[in-house]
């Protein structure tokens, strides 16, 4: 006997194939974003993909690949989250407003993490170019010399590490 599967069971199994296919790397992206803590890490994977869940249009494939969508999702879920633990700090007169800090970090920090996670996707010649160059602030002459290596072929691999950097970034939701 054929039977048409019934709404609910597709949604399920849609539900099982998204959770099957993109768990695992969101969570391992979604921990370096929480600073390793599994339990904030586990509920933005959930939120994220109930998001997704909540948002059919995304997965559409004409659309695109799925995963920046994801990253991108995920790492402001972890921004909202950490956000509302820091919303309502206790009151004070007018006197303790001065003291506060109106720039909480987490932006440049997520934003590092970011980074550092697309470097390490590099080669590592590609990778020691982009460290001597754009890091170190070495000319692409003076990281000729300290990688021992000719000043042409340092440009080469900036260029080429800039390519694949940008294309890394693009892969964890970053748009350029």
């Amino acid at each position: 006997m054929n039977r048409a599967r019934s709404p609910a069971a597709a949604d399920e199994a849609a539900l099982r194939r998204l959770w099957d296919d993109h768990s695992r790397p969101l969570f391992a992206f979604v921990l370096r974003l929480t600073g390793g803590d599994r339990g904030r890490a586990e509920d933005v994977v959930q939120e994220t993909l109930l998001q997704a869940w909540r948002h059919p249009e995304a997965l559409d494939p004409a659309k695109g690949p799925l995963r920046p969508w994801l990253l991108t999702v995920a790492r402001r879920v972890a921004i909202d989250q950490h956000r509302a633990r820091q919303a309502r700090p206790a009151e004070v007169g007018d006197d303790g407003l001065a003291d506060l800090a109106a720039d909480d970090g987490i932006d440049a920090a997520l934003d590092r993490w970011l980074i550092t996670d697309a470097l390490g996707a590099l080669t590592p010649e590609h990778r020691e170019a982009l460290v001597h160059t754009y890091y170190a602030g070495r000319t692409v002459t003076e990281a000729a010399v300290v990688l021992g290596i000719p000043a042409g072929t340092v440009k080469s691999r900036v260029f080429y590490g800039l390519r694949a950097l940008r294309l890394a970034l693009e892969e964890r939701g970053v748009a350029t």
